[in-house]
């Protein structure tokens, strides 16, 4: 086997130290995770961790940009591959509530504790907020060329279109986490739909007060 290069070391170490990282800070929360602890977590020395990141701060700014990547795929993975939104929604819903086979459950863990610390640390909140802005954008262009290649008119432009969308999965993602059986991927399903004036697929029972006309068809 052919001796891996210099720059596929420093790749490997990359990885491992964000994964220990994402792992450690979901169930610890960042403040209570030490570099070395990392390092650790990670099979890799302190001075690796430096040597990549400048210390643990910098190592949660990269860990914001491998979880934008990662939240925007999974939440535009399907869009394109259904003509139906009851579809692309609930595969949005399963993304963010089924375990990962690499971090289990922890993300909505990790995404609330970076929330916090974003929200009390400029620093990290800078870039937190362009990584919210990013899944926005991408839901919203997302949704907007479904709806141009299905005919459908969205109540709203495609950066608000992401906004709401985003919102709503999050919040419900938060409840569900705490109480699964309360938050049925029916109710988000018709939620979002109802919410972007659009047909409720068939089978789902509305809730009260998501019953609105439906206008999201080109005549």
């Amino acid at each position: 086997m052919a001796r891996r290069t210099q720059a596929q070391r420093k790749s490997e170490t990359r990885t491992r130290l964000i994964d220990a990282a994402a792992e450690l800070f979901a169930r610890k929360g960042f403040h209570a995770v030490s570099a070395e602890a990392v390092a650790d977590a990670a099979e890799r020395t302190t001075g690796a961790l430096y040597s990549h990141f400048g210390g643990k701060e910098g190592l949660l700014l990269a860990l914001l940009e491998v979880w934008k990547e990662r939240t925007a795929a999974q939440l535009t993975a399907e869009i394109h591959q259904a003509p139906e939104s009851g579809t692309h929604f609930a595969a949005m819903w399963a993304a963010l509530t089924r375990p990962a086979e690499d971090r289990g459950d922890s993300w909505l863990l990790l995404e609330v504790e970076l929330w916090l610390h974003g929200a009390r640390d400029p620093q990290v909140g800078a870039p937190l907020a362009q990584r919210y802005a990013q899944v926005r954008a991408d839901l919203g262009e997302g949704l907007a060329d479904w709806a141009e290649a299905t005919g459908t008119v969205l109540p709203h432009p495609p950066d608000e279109t992401g906004a709401l969308v985003l919102g709503v999965l999050l919040g419900c993602a938060l409840q569900h986490r705490l109480e699964p059986g309360a938050i049925p991927e029916e109710l988000v399903v018709s939620g979002l739909s109802g919410l972007l004036g659009l047909d409720v697929p068939r089978g789902l029972d509305v809730p009260r007060g998501l019953d609105v006309p439906p206008k999201g068809r080109k005549s």
